[in-house]
């Protein structure tokens, strides 16, 4: 039996938007948990809406983050959602979610969540548009087949 983790006080995660140089720490918190943003897409969400990275601090340090972007008076798109490991199950996530979601307003809102947490978005009152499917592995090449008409892209003048 392992001991209980006392709960944080709700007013223990302090919110607040990020600042531009904090951005990485999303990036770098996204990569941790396998997933694989463009290495330049958290910039360019944050020129349209500074605002949009929040970042959550338990104790002096990163407890969570999530982005909320808004795109215009009607949209916006909500991603980086994490919360670190060690503090799961505690509600904090729940802080920096809401907080999100109070600064798209009433705009429509669009994300890219992770299969486990598909029933925390539906209680949020999200509902799921269509699944994807990620196939990976390593591809053989293949040496016997001819290259009919395939030739190297610098051969083809660029006006082509």
């Amino acid at each position: 039996m392992s001991p209980s983790i006392p709960s944080p006080s709700t007013d223990a995660l302090q919110i607040r938007p990020m600042r531009p140089e904090e951005i990485s720490i999303a990036i770098d918190c996204a990569a941790a948990e396998g997933w694989n943003p463009g290495l330049a897409d958290a910039a360019c969400f944050a020129t349209v809406d500074p605002q949009g990275f929040l970042i959550g601090e338990f104790d002096g340090e990163t407890a969570a983050t999530v982005s909320c972007v808004n795109y215009g008076a009607s949209f916006a798109f909500l991603g980086f959602y994490i919360v670190r490991p060690d503090l799961r199950g505690r509600g904090l996530g729940l802080q920096i979610w809401n907080a999100a979601i109070a600064h798209a307003g009433s705009r429509v809102i669009g994300l890219d969540g992770v299969v486990a947490q598909q029933g925390n978005y539906r209680k949020s009152g999200f509902m799921l548009a269509y699944a994807n499917i990620r196939y990976g592995g390593t591809v053989a090449p293949v040496r016997d087949i001819p290259h009919c008409g395939v030739m190297p892209l610098s051969e083809i003048p660029l006006a082509d």
